[in-house]
């Protein structure tokens, strides 16, 4: 059984995916202070927020090879953001964690993007904040079921 989708729905999802990719490439200048690449800052963000996660997960949820995730996150190590140890109940995966160092970094981070973000929102009208509030809230439901 297929769902007919309307126009009118297609239309919002094509502006909604436009607003939200150009919303992120903005936020992402703020990403140049943390003095790390996109792809270095992006596994750091998975690592920090998923706790503790092997490589091969860590490559899976970044969309790359086993091999370029182990460069990755070697140079993470290197700059002191994470730690690899040996899974003690599959001795051939390698867990990945972060350091207080890394957690900081990636936390500055988000607090300079949320920063940028809430000056452009503070200069809508309290209408718009209002609107822009509950649109939040109805994106939250759209994401959790795709």
């Amino acid at each position: 059984m297929s769902t007919k989708i309307s126009e009118d729905s297609k239309i919002l999802a094509d502006l909604l995916h436009s607003a939200a990719i150009h919303l992120l490439r903005k936020l992402r200048r703020e990403d140049a202070a943390s003095g790390l690449n996109a792809p270095r800052l992006s596994a750091l963000s998975v690592v920090v927020f998923a706790g503790t996660v092997t490589l091969g997960d860590l490559a899976a949820a970044e969309q790359v090879r086993p091999p370029t995730m182990t460069r990755i996150v070697d140079a993470l190590v290197e700059q002191g953001l994470v730690v690899k140890k040996k899974n003690a109940l599959d001795g051939r995966s390698t867990l990945i964690l972060a350091t207080a160092a890394g957690k900081k970094l990636l936390m500055q981070g988000r607090e300079r993007r949320v920063r940028a973000l809430a000056a452009q929102i503070a200069a809508l009208g309290a209408a718009d904040r209002m609107s822009l509030g509950s649109a939040a809230e109805i994106l939250k439901k759209v994401i959790t079921a795709i």
